[in-house]
């Protein structure tokens, strides 16, 4: 038996924002989601605007897709509010926010500069809370509830060698999600967080750069160990991230709020 459904704007279709859109994880969720009937915007920074469009026009080549892009700076509150209140105006409302985008930054705490600290906080932590927070505003004006969506990381549960600044601002996804839901339960606005292991992405191929770096290990070679660490035996894909947020977003999850979902193929068991 599914779950009740969710009421649809003015265009009888849900409709979802997805930030850092431009590849990796963002890319794959604003996929799975179109292809779930939902309307979707991609966002992204500006200087990532080819890659963007190259994702919008493969993304709209697919049967009865509606997707658009748009540039914001989630660290940056105005350039969220923008953003989304475009958005809403493009597809009559506002369903499920993604806040997908951030940053890794791999050293130990000693050589961890203040900016470096202070940019990975900006981008995962106040970037999430500026798209929780503006997406909220536009679903309670709406009444009709909504998703909230964090990237949070198996890093907010179980912190890693040389990655304080990242998992602590993992962490404090967490918590800002827990917060969140709590607050917001009353609209039925639902807010949960995903937290992926070992993924192939970019960003992933940037923190096994540092780490040979700093082992003398051959580049590759820190990734690769890595999968002896996960049950399933292989690293995770995009797509295996894309699943569990499209299921968060979907009305079979509208009773489930506060949560981190750990997708991580069996590195670590909550």
């Amino acid at each position: 038996m599914s779950g009740p459904s969710q009421p649809s704007g003015p265009t009888g279709r849900r409709s979802a924002v997805v930030t850092g859109a431009a590849g990796g994880i963002g890319q794959a969720v604003a996929a799975r989601l179109a292809a779930d009937g939902l309307a979707v915007t991609l966002l992204d920074l500006e200087r990532s605007a080819a890659a963007l469009a190259a994702v919008e026009d493969r993304l709209q080549e697919a049967a009865g897709a509606q997707v658009r892009s748009d540039h914001a700076d989630v660290t940056d509150e105005h350039s969220v509010e923008r953003a989304l209140q475009a958005h809403a105006e493009a597809f009559g409302g506002l369903d499920v926010v993604v806040a997908n985008a951030g940053i890794a930054m791999t050293a130990p705490l000693l050589e961890t500069t203040t900016q470096q600290w202070d940019t990975t906080m900006a981008v995962n932590v106040r970037g999430v809370a500026n798209c929780y927070r503006s997406g909220a505003r536009l679903m309670i004006a709406q009444g009709r509830g909504g998703r909230l969506i964090g990237a949070a990381s198996v890093a907010a549960h179980r912190a890693g060698r040389w990655q304080s600044a990242y998992s602590a601002s993992k962490f404090a996804v967490r918590g800002l999600t827990q917060a969140v839901a709590l607050e917001l339960a009353e609209h039925q606005i639902t807010a949960n967080c995903y937290s992926p292991g070992v993924v192939q992405t970019a960003m992933w191929d940037g923190i096994d750069a540092a780490v040979a770096e700093r082992t003398g290990a051959q580049p590759g070679a820190p990734m690769a160990a890595m999968t002896g660490q996960i049950a399933l035996g292989r690293l995770q894909t995009p797509d295996d991230v894309a699943g569990v947020v499209s299921f968060l977003a979907s009305p079979d999850a509208a009773y489930i709020t506060g949560q981190s979902v750990v997708v991580d193929g069996g590195m670590w068991f909550s």
